[in-house]
């Protein structure tokens, strides 16, 4: 017995007298299924299981958790002071925690070129988009 959109949504279906479904007439005309009416199946469900938001989540935690223990056990490991000039100013710091202090500041750098340069090309991208529509947009009636 096959399981129709009505079943799901609570509607009982017609048996025969096998307590079957009865099949269609030829002649009969089938409506097209469209993406309202059909029940898609969970695909992390199945083998091979697939990628899911939580399993992101937990995958990007326990990475950070560990890269946290490596920069704990390095800063640690290196308490020896240096001395640092940095425009202008002077001090002393830990060893490890100067260069994560020089990591951190290398990665803002990296930010600020990456976020210029997806700025750059949504701008561009949207330019398009526009001139692409006013090229294919059908002539308004008063013309």
């Amino acid at each position: 017995m096959s399981t129709s959109p009505e079943d799901l949504e609570g509607g009982t279906p017609q048996l025969d007298e096998a307590g079957d479904e009865p099949e269609p007439a030829a002649d009969a005309v089938r409506p097209e299924p469209d993406e309202t009416n059909v029940v898609q199946p969970d695909p992390s469900a199945e083998p091979p299981y697939t990628h899911t938001r939580a399993s992101g989540v937990w995958a990007a935690v326990v990475t950070s958790l560990v890269v946290l223990v490596i920069l704990i056990v390095f800063i640690l490991e290196n308490p020896r002071d240096v001395r640092v000039d940095f425009f202008g100013a002077h001090g002393s710091l830990p060893l490890g925690v100067a260069l994560l202090l020089a990591a951190v500041i290398g990665g803002l750098v990296v930010v600020m070129f990456g976020t210029a340069r997806i700025l750059q090309l949504r701008h561009r991208a949207r330019r398009q988009h526009r001139l692409f529509k006013a090229k294919n947009a059908p002539p308004s009636p008063s013309q």
